[in-house]
């Protein structure tokens, strides 16, 4: 029998510096606010909290004094769906998880089961050439979106549509892989759904000659405009400590000075055979770890994903070129029955440290427990440190240089 649980044990208890509270739906009791506080609230259908972010905010003035991120409105209820499917029909989730990098966690998705079967080092290496080729793809395709927001965020509404425009090269290429615009299920555990279209290399060569000087251009736009340093340069400053200690990784934490990428500590796939560089913030605008810095960094791995690309397609159409017997299903496994245990994989998304863990029993192809460990949690739960002291004003350049989706956040 089903029976309610008392209202006392439902109510969460959340902690702020100085305040205590049992609440719902606030963390913080007007009455123990000081004198001139209030409680705003930002979001959850707020443009710039990008959709379904809810921030219950304390303010002294126009002065930040606390900032706590409410959680749980888009209930994406990924880790509960994938309890209840077999491993292979879990990529349609997980393609729902970073909707915007949907590629990069399919890829990641299909690597954790292949290391849990054992089948990692048995892929094709034209195979793995084409996972990374769409995963970089899908990368400069996320962080357009997240520098073209963050300038339209702030009041920069050209270069926006610049990168919507370019994004959407990237989006037909995709689409003309997998058959979908956005949520692929291209990337299968042991292959992929198909081979390249023929003529794929030669067109996503085109694209890669069109975008380098787009590439400048933004940077000369955007980036160095002087009034975009002086809106993002010293503001949201994230300090190295501050970021480890709360587990931010991707750009976010390369923002603030580590050289952290997984795709070299780890060096999974292929990306050990590529040659290319882990940019870093270093304080060009202000201080390490600012806002500029993590757009910074982001257009830098635009760059980079570019140099990748380009290395995919000189090894996809030489040494790994398509052949007639090439068969991009033929390691894919009929029934997946992992061992007993439990499992965890992490690979490099566009926003971080995207990690999947298992635990089987060895007797079904449906996992036990499934976990998501999600970049945007954890580069979200570090804005009321780099929040407090600073503008209202600047909360929203704070917000938007963490680059979130909602999606991988209320998993």
């Amino acid at each position: 029998m089903i029976t309610e649980q008392p209202l006392e044990s439902r109510i969460q208890y959340e902690y702020s510096p100085g305040h205590f509270k049992a609440s719902e739906p606030n963390v913080y009791d007007p009455e123990q606010l000081g004198e001139g506080e209030l409680i705003l609230n930002m979001g959850p259908q707020h443009p710039s909290t990008h959709g379904v972010l809810r921030l219950e905010i304390v303010t002294s003035g126009e002065i930040v004094t606390d900032v706590v991120p409410h959680l749980g409105y888009l209930h994406r209820c990924f880790e509960a769906h994938t309890q209840n499917v077999p491993f292979n029909q879990g990529i349609p989730f997980v393609d729902r998880l970073d909707y915007l990098a949907a590629m990069n966690g399919e890829h990641i998705w299909a690597m954790a089961v292949e290391r849990m079967l054992g089948i990692e080092n048995d892929i094709p290496k034209r195979t793995e050439y084409i996972r990374v080729l769409v995963a970089e793809l899908n990368r400069i395709a996320s962080h357009f979106v997240a520098i073209g927001t963050y300038g339209l965020d702030i009041g920069a509404f050209t270069p926006f549509l610049w990168l919507m425009r370019d994004r959407e090269h990237i989006q037909r290429l995709l689409e003309w892989v997998s058959g979908a615009r956005m949520l692929y299920n291209y990337i299968w555990i042991g292959g992929l759904f198909y081979d390249l279209p023929v003529g794929f290399e030669e067109r996503c060569r085109e694209f890669v000659t069109y975008l380098k000087p787009k590439l400048v251009e933004l940077q000369d736009v955007l980036i160095d405009n002087e009034i975009f340093r002086k809106r993002t340069g010293n503001v949201g400053v994230l300090p190295l400590a501050v970021a480890i200690d709360y587990g931010c990784t991707g750009p976010v934490l390369r923002g603030s000075g580590l050289r952290y990428d997984l795709r070299r500590v780890d060096a999974y796939s292929v990306y050990p055979e590529l040659d290319f560089e882990i940019p870093i913030g270093t304080g060009q605008a202000g201080a390490v770890g600012d806002c500029w810095d993590r757009n910074y960094v982001r257009v830098r791995e635009c760059w980079e994903s570019v140099r990748i690309i380009e290395q995919c397609l000189d090894r996809l159409t030489t040494d790994h070129k398509r052949t007639p017997d090439y068969n991009p299903q033929a390691m894919v496994p009929k029934k997946i029955r992992p061992k007993a245990g439990d499992y965890y994989f992490r690979g490099e998304s566009a926003k971080g440290e995207l990690g999947f863990f298992f635990r089987t029993d060895g007797r079904s192809d449906i996992p036990v427990r499934s976990h998501c460990r999600s970049c945007s949690f954890h580069n979200l739960s570090v804005i009321s440190e780099i929040s407090r002291g600073g503008m209202l004003a600047d909360l929203v350049a704070v917000i938007g240089s963490l680059d979130l989706v909602m999606g991988e956040v209320d998993r």
